[in-house]
């Protein structure tokens, strides 16, 4: 069953992400979690792969993703897409450069073209530096993250320091010239030896022009707006006007929030003044999470059922600093998501359909523990971050990474089914 592209994103939310971007543009799109194990079964011009492979050893990351390829050509794939986030968050030891270094063992091709741009939201590459809106990369806010800080916004740099070949640069005049200008610049770069190319990209027009001009012989990675480009050109069309299904009003809901970006501590701030809120306790995770995850769950089903009830661990950077350095050794952060998957199992349990997650690393190990295998794409709740149905049950998730939506996303989710 041949498929335009198979996409091997490296957390759930960028899943969605960049899924939501292809459904816009026309494609029928399929996305399973973790390495599929059983054939395609349903017809799709897209499919997309959700991992968990962003922050973890990198040996580990290449040997999921390597898994991920072989079974998406296995099943007809005809070009490869490795989706990671549009701040290409990564470390000087990986997991960017290991995967794409992977992959293009893996197909034999020689070039790889990284364009984690994403004008829509913001993350724009002027000669080589991805800026965040009008702040360099490195003076934004992911310079604080938690687990891979960016301090440098220069993408050819990052990707010297982590994989094993030279990057050069397709700069916007080429960009802006066309197709033949595009390829030739291609052309002269491989035989400076070059084997990743990062792309310039400020408008929607430079993703249409890279999207008509790279060749099936490059490796395709970076961010959903690349992906979005590709598919609005195969269709002809940008936006489709597409009725999706939104979830329904009957079943309960609820806020979990695992981010610490800029962002989610706005929307966090906002929802607090608008809905029940309580912050996870730590140290009480810490001394036993399975009896603190059933109290947190009893007080999420003893409040109202709209507006749902927001349980959060986002704070601000320092206070996440912090907290690094009174558990020292502790993975604190895997903790947090722990917890958070255990509340969500037994909210599941109780009846509870409809949850609304803010983290890429909570929302990976939520959707896994509660069992989910494949999704259907819902209505897009802002751009990025589609509401998605479990395919097999009426279970309904918005996997939010984060530093997407509005400062009132969190009720405009809820607003797509209550009004």
């Amino acid at each position: 069953m041949a498929f335009r592209l198979g996409v091997i994103a490296d957390d759930f939310t960028g899943a969605t992400d960049i899924a939501s971007f292809l459904a816009a543009a026309g494609w029928r799109v399929t996305q399973v979690n973790g390495v599929p194990t059983q054939a395609l079964s349903t017809p799709a011009d897209a499919v997309v792969v959700s991992l968990k492979t962003r922050s973890c050893p990198a040996q580990e990351a290449v040997s999921l993703s390597l898994q991920s390829a072989r079974w998406l050509r296995e099943q007809g794939c005809e070009q490869l897409y490795f989706k990671y986030c549009s701040t290409f968050d990564s470390t000087a030891q990986g997991n960017i450069g290991p995967v794409t270094d992977a992959l293009l063992a893996e197909t034999g091709q020689t070039m790889a073209v990284l364009c984690p741009a994403l004008p829509v939201n913001g993350r724009t590459v002027v000669h080589g530096y991805l800026f965040v809106f009008d702040q360099l990369l490195s003076e934004s806010s992911l310079r604080h993250h938690p687990v891979t800080p960016m301090t440098d916004a220069n993408l050819l740099r990052l990707m010297d320091a982590q994989s094993a070949g030279q990057t050069g640069l397709l700069p916007l005049a080429s960009i802006r010239q066309g197709q033949a200008a595009i390829r030739q610049r291609l052309e002269v770069l491989q035989q400076q030896g070059c084997r990743y190319v990062v792309a310039d990209t400020l408008d929607e027009n430079d993703l249409a022009a890279l999207a008509a001009a790279l060749p099936a012989s490059v490796l395709l990675t970076g961010g959903s707006g690349l992906g979005g480009a590709i598919a609005a050109h195969a269709t002809g069309q940008h936006a489709a006007a597409q009725t999706r299904e939104t979830p329904p009003r009957a079943g309960r809901g609820v806020v979990l929030s695992g981010s610490c970006s800029q962002m989610t501590n706005r929307q966090v701030a906002w929802y607090q003044q608008h809905a029940p809120a309580r912050a996870l306790d730590i140290a009480r995770c810490r001394q036993n999470a399975e009896d603190y995850a059933r109290e947190m769950a009893q007080w999420v089903s003893a409040q109202p059922d709209f507006p749902a009830p927001l349980l959060y661990a986002t704070d601000a950077p320092e206070v996440v600093q912090r907290l690094r350095q009174r558990y020292p050794g502790e993975d604190i952060g895997a903790m947090i998501e722990a917890c958070f998957a255990r509340i969500a199992t037994l909210l599941c349990e109780q009846g509870f359909s409809k949850f609304i997650v803010a983290g890429g690393e909570t929302s990976s190990l939520i959707a896994q523990k509660l069992g989910v295998t494949a999704f259907t794409l819902g209505d897009t709740i802002a751009p990025g971050v589609p509401w998605v149905r479990d395919l097999h049950r009426p279970l309904w998730l918005a996997l939010k990474s984060g530093n997407f939506g509005t400062t009132d996303f969190f009720s405009k989710a809820q607003e797509l089914y209550h009004d």
